[in-house]
Order: structure tokens, then sequence, then C-alpha cells
């Protein structure tokens, strides 16, 4: 490493804020990047650790301590080199990955980690600014054409991989606009949507056809699921027409809450409000649009997407917004002794929470209490976990005040008439059955129909869907051509 004992010598700096009363005013990204200096200082804590356990930890397996070295010796060119090698799209992982890999850093051990995830993203943002992020055209056409289905971040992985193979790519997306949970679910607050834009014009550039508005195969009756498609193409019209198809859409059907009551206005999935709020920031106009405004707002579901909901609700201009989380509140900090180098189970406070948010903890909903068919309050009650049973707690019971209730409680699996109407196999979560084996993976019980991301392992992490869509592209083009070049 640069600087062998930099570990000993320097803090971890964090990357800053734009102050709250600032950001809850605009859906503008208010993370302050690390200046020059910083991300020498913040490259100079990796460690000659021997075994880089990071590199395993990040499930794209960046070659992190590669690029935190150049990062310290401010070669940005060669820094961009390698965390490309292994990484399609950083500048998303760089602002939305939770960052596994900082969990299992060396350093982590007994102090701070090194702060990987930043340093991806001052890479990334020097890249794109010095203008090193180019188109990469394949120099021989292969002749086969592959439909990939889903343009979330394992259907844009997956098609970039193949586009440079040399294979004719054709990109389905139902929406108007590519990108899927990055474009409809993240908000602009934690990843502004240029960020897709452009890449989708670099992928233009070397061969890929997007086609949006596109529904492949069809929706059933009363799906809560999003469509917006202005037209269709059936599993047969692909099947005929590509010698490869892989399924890369996401797990869009939100867990449901069937207690009394639910069927009162004011009651909605987080994906029904978050993707509303991203329409009207890219210029589109929602009819009825799902709002907060003055009102006492309870998201029911502790996780990111919740969390999510928080920030847009506080943006709004909420009364009040509480956050239900089901499961006991969590230690501060986690026991590294029992959990390194793995992912820990702690309390994490977004953004979205300090910009204003009570957290209610061991906390369930019993029902939705209305008044003229709209929502006004929620009759909950508190429960104790004992030997992984959920019992209520006697005389807990209380009524908390809701204009509006977002249920954020995580997805079941995807679209299940997609799946069937490919005919394949599913697991027993509902997502479609593949291994991930090292030759021949991703494959379907279809012949030519694989699976990636979402779409296999149900719902998950953005660089969990990029590390799928590329590996699933090696399975693609060896299909195909009976070897690959590409990289796992």
């Amino acid at each position: 490493m640069g600087k062998v004992t930099g570990f000993l010598e320097f803090d971890r700096i964090e990357e800053g804020y734009r102050p709250v009363g600032e950001r809850v005013k605009q859906y503008k990204e208010f993370v302050v990047g690390l200046t020059d200096d910083q991300a020498k200082v913040q490259g100079a804590r990796c460690m000659d650790c021997g075994t880089p356990f990071c590199n395993s930890g990040c499930p794209v397996n960046n070659i992190i301590p590669d690029f935190n070295d150049l990062a310290y010796r401010q070669d940005w060119a060669n820094a961009f080199a390698v965390l490309d090698s292994t990484n399609n799209f950083p500048e998303f992982t760089g602002r939305i990955c939770p960052a596994p890999c900082e969990e299992a850093c060396v350093l982590n051990v007994n102090d701070e980690p090194v702060g990987i995830k930043s340093l991806e993203h001052a890479i990334i943002d020097r890249a794109w600014e010095h203008g090193w992020v180019k188109p990469r055209v394949a120099r021989i056409r292969t002749g086969k054409k592959v439909a990939v289905v889903g343009s979330g971040p394992a259907g844009m992985a997956a098609a970039q991989q193949l586009a440079r193979s040399g294979h004719d790519v054709t990109l389905f997306e139902k929406n108007d606009r590519i990108g899927g949970l990055l474009r409809y679910g993240i908000p602009d607050f934690k990843m502004e949507k240029h960020h897709i834009d452009r890449r989708v014009e670099q992928m233009k550039a070397e061969g890929v056809v997007f086609r949006t508005g596109v529904m492949v195969g069809k929706l059933p009756e009363g799906s809560k699921v999003t469509n917006l498609a202005k037209t269709s193409v059936t599993p047969a019209e692909l099947d005929k027409e590509f010698d490869a198809i892989l399924l890369a859409g996401g797990a869009e059907q939100s867990r449901d809450l069937p207690v009394a009551g639910r069927e009162l206005d004011g009651i909605h999935f987080a994906m029904e409000f978050l993707p509303q709020q991203n329409r009207v920031n890219a210029g589109d106009k929602v009819k009825g649009q799902i709002r907060a405004d003055g009102k006492h707002v309870i998201v029911i579901g502790g996780g990111d997407t919740g969390s999510d909901c928080v920030g847009t609700s506080n943006r709004h201009g909420a009364k009040s917004v509480t956050q239900f989380e089901l499961m006991p509140m969590p230690p501060e900090h986690e026991n590294k002794e029992l959990t390194w180098p793995y992912w820990p189970y702690k309390l994490r406070t977004s953004s979205s929470h300090e910009e204003g948010c009570e957290r209610e903890f061991a906390i369930a909903t019993k029902e939705f209490l209305g008044d003229k068919g709209k929502v006004t309050a929620l009759k909950t009650v508190r429960v104790e976990w004992k030997d992984g049973r959920m019992a209520e707690v006697a005389g807990s019971e209380q009524v908390m005040p809701a204009d509006l209730v977002l249920l954020a409680m995580g997805f079941v699996s995807p679209v299940q008439s997609i799946l069937e109407g490919f005919r394949v196999e599913k697991d027993a979560r509902g997502n479609a059955k593949a291994t991930t084996d090292f030759n021949g993976g991703y494959a379907t019980n279809v012949p030519k129909v694989f699976a990636a991301g979402d779409m296999r392992r149900g719902q998950s992490l953005v660089v969990w869907a990029i590390r799928e869509g590329r590996q699933c592209a090696r399975s693609v083009d060896l299909f195909l051509m009976g070897s690959t070049n590409l990289p796992r």
C-alpha cells in the first residue's frame, strides 16, 4: 500500500450532507462527496491486510485495495479502470449500496472501516467529469440475438455485457423509461435519474436497442403492479425472434397487510407512492397523486423502502411521520466478535430518519380505522418475541392517528404471470428456479431462457442485481458461442 501506516495515523472521514432544512425543500441529491485531499486520506487508511475480506464482502467482487491505493496516489484514471473492470454502474452502487464491503473490512474488526463506498463514489464521479466513461463497441458481431426482459440493474448489466460481446441485444421495459426500480423506486434525493440516462446513451452507442412501453406477456386481472405499457409481445414471439431470452424483472409483488379496514382509502403500497413522485420530478403530470401534505403518515415496514417513504413524506410537508417495525429494536452496535466479516444485525439510522421521523419497534397493526371510507387511525398492539415466536403484550393496544398509511413490508416474488407465460419452473418462494453454477448457471428449465436478479433470487440489493446480470450474461454468451471471454 502507498501508506503502510495510514490506518494507524488517520481517522475515517464520512461524506457530508447538506443541512436538513435545505435538502427537504427539494428532491436533489444532498450528499457532499470527498475532496481530493479527503479521498487521499481515506485511501491511505486501507491496510496491507494480506487477505482483503472486502473483496468477497462485495457481491461484484470489486478489487477494492487496488482502487483504494490508486485513490491515495490520486491516480484517478487507473482507479476508474480497476473499478470499471468489475462493476458496470459504480455511480449507482456508490450512492445507494449499503456497503457490505465495509462491514467485511479487516480494519472494522476493532476500528472504523475504510470508507470504500465514498471512494467508489469519488472515483466514478471524477471519471464522468473527465470523460473516461466511453462506449466499448464490439469489434466483431456474432449475429446472435438476445432479448433482455426488464431494465433494472440486472437487465442493464446483462445487456451491456452481451452487447460488448458482439450480440444484438434488445432490452424490453414495460414502463416509459429505462431503469426499473432505480427509475421508479429509488427517490431522486438518493440518486438523480440523469445517472441512468447517460448510461443508457452509452449502451445505445454500444449497440443495445431499448424498447420501452412494451409488456412481455400480460399481467393478471387485478394486479397491483403498475403497468403503463402501450403495447405487448408474447413469450412465443420472443422465442421465435431471439436466440436467447434473459428474464431480469424485479420482485414486484408487494407484501400486503390483510387486516380489518384494509379497503379504506388512504392505504397504499410504497410502490404506488414512490414512483408517482419520481414521475413528477421527471416533469410528468400525475393525476390524483398520493400526497402526504399536512397528514399524519404511518409507514409500516422498517427497511430501506420504508425509509424512502419517510424522506418523501417529509418533502411533501407531512404533519408527522411514524415508521413501524414488527421486530424489536436492534442493538446500536453489533458484536463484531460474532458477526465480522458478515453483514451485522444492528440499528441503522438513515438520512431520512434524521430529517424527522418517530420510529416504533415491536409493534403490530391489528386494524385500520376510518370515517366515511377514509383511514383515520390504526389500532396497534405491542409484541414480544420468544423462541422465534411473536406474542401480543396484554393491555398494550392503542390507537394512533393516520391520514396516510404506506405499506413498505418488502416484496414476496416476481409477477407470477410472467414466469408462467414462459413456462418457467419456480422455487418455493415463487422465483424463477435456476442455479448459479460456473458453467451453465442462470438457465431455467425452458431451453434458451435464463433468469437473473430479483426474478431469480427474490428481493435484494442493487449490487446483487448487477452481479447476477453480469454472471448471467456470461452464461448466455457461453450458451450461444460455446465459449466465453466474459468475466464472472
